[in-house]
């Protein structure tokens, strides 16, 4: 699939990539880190990046702004991004040929190749596989890609620190940090809160509960968001926040967003995102999103949440 992915980008002078809507880390730094690759190898070949801006992850880089005229014969890549609904700028579809890449179950297998492997920790690390592999085709790392691709794998697995972390994901990273990148700048960059959004923490550690002493819950309506300033997409920096607390098996934030409620489930060890599924979203065992319509469904996940914890 590697080889493939890689005729398709001898083949085409354009190249527009895509992610998922409010990017994490790794929906970034796979965009990001894979444009950077291809620019490098091919100079000549016209490479875009498109989505909406993420405030806090602006230090990574910035996205283009292309018409779409750029999309005629255009090859497209989506990277990260387990299903068409997710996908940030929903002209994916008007370029010539289509290419998911992604580490999520593949629930929606679109596009006219599709490379999806959930034994990598994130996508980012997906990208760092393909350069290995791309080696004789001339793909290699530079310091731009290389913390890029850092940040993707640092963003997915918490810092090496969940149990999607494998012996191959160190291996990978380990090549990354050969490269000349200021790992003291970047964590400061990735770490670094606005004063609302610290004053929002402290209001987050206040007011969640705990039920069955393994359930953690929060609950941040639209008028808790004007009273701090912040943002839906701001406030998933804070998601966890009292994850440490003794004793919690998982925990989820609720956060009224216009007429939803998104939900973020994080888990230490009972499957989760078959419930998240079930409420029009998904993602991985332990760390998945979800949509709510109404505060009486988030009393129903939070039923569910309970009783997978038992």
């Amino acid at each position: 699939m590697i080889k493939q992915i890689q005729e398709k980008i001898n083949q085409y002078e354009t190249i527009i990539i895509h992610r998922h809507e409010r990017p994490d880390p790794d929906a970034l730094g796979s965009q990001l880190g894979l444009a950077e690759v291809i620019k490098d190898r091919f100079p000549n070949k016209r490479v875009f990046v498109v989505g909406e801006e993420e405030p806090s992850l602006v230090f990574l880089g910035e996205m283009d702004h292309i018409s779409d005229q750029e999309y005629n014969q255009a090859l497209v890549i989506v990277c990260d991004t387990a299903n068409t609904e997710r996908i940030d700028d929903k002209r994916y579809d008007l370029g010539a040929c289509l290419i998911k890449i992604d580490h999520h179950p593949n629930e929606e297998p679109y596009g006219d190749l599709v490379w999806v492997d959930t034994t990598f920790s994130s996508t980012s690390e997906m990208i760092v596989e393909f350069i290995e592999q791309g080696k004789t085709a001339g793909y290699k790392l530079n310091s731009t890609s290389a913390l890029l691709l850092y940040a993707g794998i640092v963003g997915d697995t918490g810092r090496f620190r969940y149990t999607n972390t494998s012996p191959e994901t160190l291996q990978r990273a380990s090549l990354l940090v050969k490269q000349p990148f200021d790992q003291n700048a970047f964590y400061s960059n990735l770490h670094k809160k606005d004063l609302k959004i610290t004053r929002l923490q402290g209001y987050v550690l206040q007011h969640f509960s705990i039920l069955e002493e393994t359930v953690g819950v929060m609950r941040l309506t639209k008028e808790d968001l004007e009273r701090f300033n912040v943002t839906s997409t701001e406030s998933s920096q804070l998601v966890n926040t009292f994850s440490d607390v003794e004793g919690l098996k998982v925990w989820v934030f609720f956060v009224e967003d216009g007429e939803k409620i998104r939900v973020r489930l994080r888990s230490k060890g009972p499957v989760i995102n078959t419930i998240a599924t079930e409420h029009s979203g998904g993602g991985h065992p332990m760390a998945a999103g979800a949509t709510a319509y109404s505060w009486d469904e988030t009393e129903e996940i939070v039923k569910k949440l309970v009783e997978v914890c038992k």
